[in-house]
C-alpha cells in the first residue's frame, strides 16, 4: 500500500504539508501548529516555508505551535493516555436515583410539570 502524503493548500505549491494552519474568526485568530492527522474541511494545510512565513491581517494574531518535520508519530505514552481515555469513556456510570421534589415527574434529564390551569 502506497501512502500518498498530503500538500501545501497553496496555489501552486507542489512541497508536502508539514504545518496545519486554522483560523479562530471570534478571536481574530490564525493558528498554525503540527500537521493533523486528517484533512480537515476549515483548516488548511501548509508547507514547512509557507507555514514560517504566514502574515495576517492587522489587528490579527499568529498562535504557532512547534512543528517537528521528524516527528515519526505517537509515542508509547501518547497511545496508553489515548487507551486510558477510551477505557474512561467506556466505563459505565453508575445509576442515579431521579431528584424529584414533588414539583412534577421526571422523565431523564426532563421533567413534567402539572397544569396550573
Amino acid at each position: 500500500m502506497v501512502r500518498q502524503s498530503r500538500r501545501c493548500s497553496r496555489s501552486g505549491c507542489a512541497q508536502p504539508a508539514a504545518a496545519t494552519l486554522t483560523y479562530v474568526y471570534a478571536e481574530s485568530t490564525a493558528v498554525v501548529g503540527p500537521l493533523a492527522t486528517f484533512s480537515e474541511p476549515h483548516s488548511y494545510d501548509l508547507c514547512e516555508f509557507h507555514a514560517e512565513r504566514l502574515t495576517v491581517p492587522r489587528g490579527w494574531e499568529v498562535v504557532r505551535h512547534e512543528i517537528d518535520v521528524e516527528d515519526s508519530g505517537p509515542t508509547g505514552d501518547d497511545l496508553l493516555a489515548l487507551a486510558d481515555a477510551v477505557r474512561e469513556a467506556a466505563r459505565p456510570e453508575p445509576p442515579r436515583a431521579p431528584a424529584d421534589d414533588g414539583s412534577g415527574t421526571r422523565r431523564g434529564h426532563l421533567r413534567v410539570l402539572p397544569d396550573i390551569t
